[in-house]
């Protein structure tokens, strides 16, 4: 059920305008369709919950901390049942290509903070704001990506398939 639930989404997700979005939501049927919807936000209130979780290095726990990438796994295997590795670069590899201006809440951003492509992943959340742990020192938060940090190092976005 879970592996449906999940195409489900992504099927959903991975229209390329509203109209298919509707079209593929209409096809499904009500049961399905809320579940899907459903695990997206699942996955954004989780997140939320760990609001304030310290940062560590490697850590991918609420308990140790979590690194940016250690969040995302943790969060996409906790609320959706897919295994992701512990690095952002590799997390973009298993993820279909978004366009900033598609970008739908659950989607992951990735960032270069390290004078490398993909070196900092964090969760979409909607209106130009992402959830992330950033960096030793800091816990975890929301940002605007509009903020000039974040606009002059943005990468670009995947939503990961299963």
């Amino acid at each position: 059920m879970r592996k449906t639930l999940t195409a489900i989404l992504i099927a959903l997700c991975t229209a390329t305008t509203p109209a298919q979005a509707d079209e593929t939501a209409a096809q499904l049927p009500d049961s399905l369709m809320s579940r899907a919807v459903g695990n997206v936000e699942s996955t954004l209130d989780r997140a939320f919950n760990y609001i304030g979780v310290r940062y560590k290095r490697g850590g991918s726990s609420p308990e140790t901390g979590f690194d940016c990438s250690g969040f995302v796994k943790y969060l996409y295997d906790e609320t959706l049942g897919l295994v992701l590795p512990h690095n952002a670069k590799a997390i973009a590899q298993q993820g279909e290509r978004v366009e900033k201006s598609e970008l739908q809440p659950g989607d992951l951003v990735f960032f270069n903070t390290m004078r490398r492509a993909f070196s900092h992943v964090g969760i979409y959340l909607g209106d130009n704001q992402f959830i992330h742990a950033p960096r030793t020192g800091t816990r975890v938060r929301i940002e605007d990506m509009s903020d000039r940090y974040w606009s002059r190092r943005f990468n670009g976005a995947r939503r990961i398939q299963p």
